[in-house]
Parts: structure tokens; C-alpha cells; sequence
């Protein structure tokens, strides 16, 4: 008869096969999970013959620039520079039955950028899985910004922001201005908003751009939170030294144009604030508003060519910023690259606001923007900074104030 102590000691053996069993089963069940049933689905096997890269991308290289430009977005031309440009950034070991190529990968993530369709239908037509055109995506995006950003975006020297300033003066009217600043929300899977701070020149091409989720804990303001506002606090812009403003002998620092919700800054002009302004101030703010409407008009752009932005994406954060961050360096890439093309499509005549005898002609992008309900909204003044002008930042503001007002005089007297 067993004793106690041996009937413990079985119990305790038995236990142990159980658990032992259990985990097999467990085991298998994964193992078997994990095996896929075809390494290509069939919906997909006729992908080289039926999907949309052969039957329709292929064809429009050789027949179609005009359906080309507003399927991709891009020229072929363009499309085979980006193609070059990216594909040491791309490498797949050809393992598979069907590989998927970098042509291919750019063909789709160009398609779902421009179109603003989503992963899943674009995946239907191109004959892949929703997974594949997902990683495809992520891939794609950060290798664009890897590829173009060094030349394109780059952090703008001393020199360059002269030129800036003096394409600013040429074009606008407004001196000693390197750039104008807007911020904007943009929403993301599950109602997260992130939010896109950037400045341009005055050709509409992006000179900062900075895209990040804000946290509610941040008590600083989104400014001083973002790339931009940290670099012009920390006096890191690289930006020209003080200049004469033109025919007077008054010096004031160089500055970038924003709204209302930026703080007012030695480098950063707000319009000035409140109803029953003063004459001075109303033409400061006509001049001011007329300038800014330059980062106005690149955001259109960019929303009317890359219609992914037209919406809240259906990415989490973290690609999102990739996304957003490829539409930025895709549209400057475009901006730079068109101006050798004396028949731009990018920009065509009529697509931007214009000054036309004194009175605002608007351009033909927002008429694609007109319903879009992301990038729309800009930042609040409680959200952007909680930062108080200094006597400096106002005397700046004050000097340009005075500087428009004379222009104005003069241009009454010889009229």
C-alpha cells in the first residue's frame, strides 16, 4: 500500500505529464497557425497579368503624360528620377515566387498619396495583400524623406535666407522677411491630432517642416515645442544679421510672418490684434496679411496635389508623420523640379492666389480643397504659446508698422 508520501509523489508526476501534454498541444496549435497556406493568395495569382501596375501604369508611360501627372501625381520623368533616387534605399531579397518591385512599391504609395485612397482598395486593384501595401507605404515614405530631404529640404544657410529675404522684397514687398510660418492640425486613426508647423519662401517651397503629436502636458506651447520655435528661441536659424530696412537708415532684425496665434518675437510679426485699428496699423496688417498668405497657399498646394491629406488618415501616429513628411519633401522636390519646366503641372498659372490691380485673385487649389476637413484648422493662440513680447520684439513691429506707413504716403503723394 503507498504510503503518503509516495501518493504525492505521483500526483505531482501526473501534473506534470498534463502540463507537459498541454503545452504540445499549445505548440502545435501556433505551429500551425503560423504555417501559411500559399505563399501567394490566388485572388492574387494573376497579378503580373490583371493587376493595375500592368494593365494601366504600364500603359500610360507611353500614351498618357497628362492621365499620368493625375494619377501619380508625377511626370514619368519624374517618377523614374524618384524611382533612381530610392532604390538603393529599397532592397528585398528575391526569395519570393512573386516578388514586388521598387517600381511597383513607388506605383503604389504614389497612388494612395495622390489619391487619397485608401490601402485596402488601392491593394484590390494592384492585386495585394492589405498587409503588403501597408509595409509598402511605410517603406516608401521614409525612403522618399531619406532620398530627397538632403537636397531639397535642407536647414537653410545664412546666404540662402538672404536670398530668401530678397525674393521676399521682389515679390511681396515686405523687407528684411525670410520666410512665413503657419501651423496646422492634422488628424490621425482614432481622432489623434498631431500638428505640422512649417515656414516657406516666397516661391512656395517648404524651409522647415516639423510634424509631431503635441502632448496636453506641455505647458511650453507648440511653438516652443516644435523644431522650428525651439531653433529661433535658441537663436540656431543660422538666419542673416540685422539689415537696414530700404531707403532708411533704421535696422532691424530679419523676420518670418505668421498669424495671430504665434507669439510676437524680435523674428516673429503676428498682425496686430483687435478691431478700430489705426490707419498705421491697418496697412501694417494689409501688407502683413498679403505675405503670409504665401505659407497659406503652399499648404494648399501641397493639400490640392497630395489628396491623402484631405482627410484623417487612417494611419497610426507614427506612419502618419512618415506620410506627412513624404507629401512635404515630394512637394518641394516637384516645386524645384518644375521650375526648369516652362510647362509646369505642379504649379500651373492660375493655381495660386494672386494679386491682380490691388484685388485678391484666388487660385484654382483651393477649389480642390474645398471640402476637405484635415489640414484645415490652424492652431490656436492658448495651444502655440504662452510667451510675453519683450520691449525689443515690439519696437521691431513698430518699425515696419512705421516703414509701411511711409511707403504708403509716398505712393499717395506721387499719385
Amino acid at each position: 500500500m503507498a504510503t503518503e508520501m509516495e501518493r504525492m509523489f505521483l500526483e505531482l508526476e501526473l501534473i506534470d505529464i498534463e502540463e507537459q501534454i498541454l503545452l504540445l498541444k499549445m505548440f502545435m496549435r501556433r505551429r500551425k497557425r503560423r504555417l501559411r497556406r500559399w505563399s501567394v493568395r490566388p485572388l492574387h495569382m494573376s497579378r503580373q497579368r490583371t493587376g493595375e501596375f500592368t494593365t494601366l501604369v504600364q500603359q500610360l508611360r507611353n500614351m498618357d503624360e497628362e492621365t499620368q501627372f493625375r494619377y501619380f501625381g508625377v511626370s514619368t520623368g519624374r517618377f523614374d528620377d524618384l524611382l533612381r533616387r530610392i532604390q538603393p534605399l529599397i532592397s528585398h531579397q528575391c526569395t519570393h515566387s512573386m516578388p514586388i518591385n521598387v517600381a511597383q512599391r513607388l506605383a503604389v504609395t504614389l497612388r494612395i498619396l495622390a489619391s487619397g485612397g485608401s490601402q485596402q482598395a488601392v491593394a484590390a486593384r494592384y492585386k495585394l495583400g492589405s498587409h503588403t501595401v501597408s509595409s509598402i507605404m511605410s517603406e516608401v515614405c521614409k525612403a522618399l524623406w531619406t532620398a530627397l530631404q538632403p537636397e531639397f529640404l535642407p536647414s537653410p544657410s545664412t546666404s540662402h535666407w538672404k536670398d530668401i529675404a530678397a525674393d521676399y522684397w521682389k515679390l511681396w514687398n515686405f523687407p528684411n522677411c525670410v520666410g512665413s510660418v503657419a501651423g496646422k492640425h492634422v488628424t490621425t486613426k482614432g481622432s489623434h491630432s498631431m500638428v505640422l508647423v512649417a515656414a516657406c519662401d516666397a516661391r512656395y517651397r517648404f524651409t522647415v517642416a516639423d510634424v509631431r503629436e503635441h502632448g496636453k502636458d506641455n505647458h511650453g506651447g507648440i511653438f516652443k515645442d516644435s523644431k522650428f520655435g525651439s531653433m529661433l528661441l535658441d537663436d540656431k536659424l543660422n538666419l542673416p544679421p540685422a539689415a537696414e530696412l530700404p531707403g532708411t537708415g533704421v535696422q532691424i532684425p530679419h523676420v518670418f510672418v505668421a498669424d495671430a496665434a504665434f507669439p510676437l518675437h524680435c523674428n516673429l510679426m503676428p498682425p496686430f490684434p483687435g478691431v478700430g485699428m489705426s490707419m498705421e496699423w491697418q496697412i501694417y496688417n494689409h501688407r502683413h496679411s498679403r505675405t503670409r498668405q504665401v505659407i497659406e497657399n503652399t499648404f494648399g498646394i501641397m493639400a490640392a496635389r497630395w489628396r491623402i491629406l484631405g482627410k484623417p488618415m487612417e494611419f497610426r501616429s507614427e506612419k502618419a508623420v512618415d506620410v506627412v513628411k513624404a507629401c512635404v519633401v515630394l512637394h518641394n522636390y516637384l516645386t524645384y523640379t518644375d521650375e526648369s519646366n516652362p510647362e509646369s503641372k505642379y504649379i500651373p498659372p492660375n493655381f495660386v492666389d494672386a494679386d491682380v490691380s490691388g484685388s485678391m485673385q484666388l487660385g484654382e487649389w483651393r477649389k480642390a480643397v474645398a471640402n476637405d476637413t484635415n489640414l484645415v484648422h490652424s492652431v490656436d493662440s492658448t495651444q502655440m504659446s504662452t510667451a510675453t513680447p519683450t520691449r525689443a520684439a515690439l519696437a521691431v513691429q513698430n518699425d515696419l508698422m512705421a516703414f509701411f506707413h511711409s511707403l504708403e504716403v509716398v505712393t499717395a503723394v506721387v499719385c
